[in-house]
C-alpha cells in the first residue's frame, strides 16, 4: 500500500482512533478489509468501474449490532461514494479490533457481508 493513498491515510486514522479509545488495553487484534474494484464482475463480465451508494442509517445500524458482539471494542468503516471508481481504485475501508481471533475474524466477515447486502448497493459499468 502505496504510504501516500487516501486509503493508507485513513487505515492510519483508524489505527489511533483505535489505540485512543478507552478500551485499547482489551485489544489483542486489529483487522482490515481493503475493497478494490475488480475487473470483473461476479458473472464474469469486464467492469470498467462501479459506483457506490450507501443507506447510511442501516450502515449505522450494522455497525451498533456487531460492535455489541462479545470481545469487540471497535468497528471503523470508510466506503467511498458518490463517485465512480475505476478498476484497482479502493472501494471501502472496514476495520475491527476486539480481543482474541475467535472473536474478531467472524466478526470482520460477518460485518462485511451486511454492509455489502443491506448497507450498500453498488452500480457496475460493464466494458462489454
Amino acid at each position: 500500500m502505496n504510504p501516500k493513498s487516501s486509503t493508507f491515510k485513513k487505515l492510519n486514522e483508524f489505527i489511533d482512533c483505535i489505540k485512543s479509545h478507552p478500551l485499547y488495553h482489551e485489544v489483542g487484534m486489529i483487522l482490515f478489509h481493503n475493497g478494490v474494484v475488480r475487473a470483473t464482475s461476479r458473472c464474469g463480465r469486464r467492469v470498467s468501474g462501479l459506483r457506490v451508494l450507501v443507506d447510511h442509517e442501516k450502515l449505522k445500524q450494522v455497525i451498533e449490532f456487531h460492535k455489541s458482539r462479545p470481545g469487540i471494542v471497535e468497528i471503523l468503516v470508510n466506503i467511498v461514494e458518490d463517485k465512480d471508481l475505476a478498476v484497482g481504485e479502493d472501494v471501502m475501508l472496514l476495520v475491527v479490533a476486539g480481543d482474541i481471533r475467535e472473536n474478531v475474524l467472524p466478526v470482520l466477515k460477518d460485518t462485511l457481508e451486511a454492509i455489502k447486502t443491506t448497507a450498500t448497493e453498488k452500480v457496475e459499468y460493464y466494458l462489454d
